[in-house]
C-alpha cells in the first residue's frame, strides 16, 4: 500500500494509529514526534501518508502542514487532533489536509478518513451548530481566533500554557524580539492586558 508517518508525541496514540495503518497494510511506518523532525523524514522517505497531530511540541502543526505542502512531494495528510474543529478543521483544509479527524472520535472514523483519502477523496465532517445558545461573548470571540493567522494562533496557544517568549522563540526558531512582536500584537487584537486572562480565554475557547 505504501509507507506511513505517524507525526504525534503520545505513545499510546502513535501505537493505536499505527495499528489502523497496519490493517490497510501500510509499511514502512515510520515516527516523528516533535515537528522539527517532520520536513527531513518527508524528502528522505516521501511517504505516501501522513497522519498528524496539530499540539505538537517546536513550531505546531498548523505551520508543520505547511511546510509538508512547501516540499512539493505528493503525500497525503490526514490530521488526527485532540484541537477543536470549531477553529482548525478550516485552517487545516486551507493549508492543504485532505482529512480531519478528532482524537474524542471512534477509531473507526480514522479509519473512515484513511480510506477516503486512500481513493483520493476529502473527508471533513461538518461543524456542530456552535452558535445555538452560546452567549454572544463566545460568538465574538470566535470571531477574534478565525482574524489570526495560523502562526499568531500557535503562538496564542503557547503563551496560554506558560511558554515564555524565550522558549518560544527556540522552538520556532525564530528571535525573541519577533515572539515578543507577536505576543504584543495578539494582546491588542484580542483586547487581553495579562496572561492570566489570556490563558483563561484560551481555556474559555478550548485552545488548550
Amino acid at each position: 500500500m505504501g509507507s506511513a508517518l505517524i507525526v504525534d508525541d503520545h505513545p499510546v496514540v502513535v501505537n493505536a494509529v499505527r495499528m489502523v495503518l497496519e490493517s490497510f497494510r501500510y509499511s514502512p511506518i515510520y515516527v516523528a514526534s516533535d515537528s522539527s523532525e517532520v520536513v527531513s523524514l518527508v524528502r528522505l522517505h516521501g511517504p505516501d501518508l501522513i497522519v498528524l497531530d496539530l499540539k505538537l511540541p517546536g513550531q505546531g502543526g498548523l505551520e508543520t502542514l505547511e511546510h509538508i505542502k512547501a516540499t512539493g512531494l505528493l503525500c497525503k495528510v490526514v490530521v488526527f487532533t485532540s484541537a477543536d474543529p470549531v477553529h482548525y478543521l478550516v485552517r487545516c483544509r486551507r493549508a492543504g489536509a485532505m482529512a480531519f479527524v478528532t482524537k474524542s472520535a471512534e477509531l473507526q472514523q480514522l479509519q473512515n478518513a484513511i480510506k477516503a483519502v486512500r481513493a483520493g477523496y476529502s473527508y471533513f465532517l461538518d461543524l456542530p451548530n456552535v452558535t445555538t445558545g452560546q452567549p454572544e461573548v463566545h460568538s465574538n470571540e470566535r470571531t477574534l481566533i478565525a482574524s489570526l493567522s495560523d502562526r499568531e494562533l500557535h503562538i496564542l496557544r503557547e503563551l496560554a500554557r506558560g511558554i515564555s517568549n524565550k522558549q518560544i522563540a527556540e522552538d520556532m526558531n525564530r528571535s525573541h524580539k519577533t515572539i515578543s512582536t507577536y505576543k504584543t500584537r495578539l494582546m491588542l487584537k484580542l483586547g487581553i492586558k495579562s496572561s492570566v486572562v489570556l490563558r483563561e480565554f484560551a481555556l474559555r475557547n478550548h485552545l488548550l
